[in-house]
């Protein structure tokens, strides 16, 4: 059986960060300033390199996912600056943008939030 060629590594980080959100359910509590915690994961898929046996150096990935965390980490959403409406798709999308010119084999951003059970997950098909 041979074993297959392409791998997805992933690296996962949080943020604490603070939002409204324009809604027809759930309005009232929406409009109003509230928080989540927000966990995200974010995979690159490739063939490991013949030499160091890595898709990516996951020391590269944490030092890049280092630089973007301030960018939402105990942050007005709503005043992020190319993010739009602090919804999970527009966050994954954010997330997408800023790491994408730093890994081609960017494959797979996800967003979740355990309290609430939800998430959302952008990726290649």
């Amino acid at each position: 059986m041979n074993t297959p060629q392409q791998f997805c590594i992933s690296q996962k980080f949080f943020f604490d960060a603070a939002h409204t959100l324009r809604r027809d359910i759930d309005t009232e509590g929406s409009l109003r300033v509230h928080g989540h915690t927000y966990y995200a994961e974010v995979s690159i898929a490739g063939t490991p390199d013949a030499q160091s046996g890595m898709v990516v150096d996951l020391g590269r990935v944490r030092q890049r996912i280092e630089l973007l965390r301030p960018q939402l980490d105990h942050r007005l959403l709503d005043e992020v600056p190319g993010l739009g409406p602090a919804t999970l798709e527009n966050l994954c999308a954010f997330i997408w943008r800023a790491l994408a010119p730093d890994f081609a084999g960017l494959e797979r951003v996800r967003v979740w939030r355990d309290a609430l059970g939800d998430s959302c997950t952008l990726g290649r098909p």
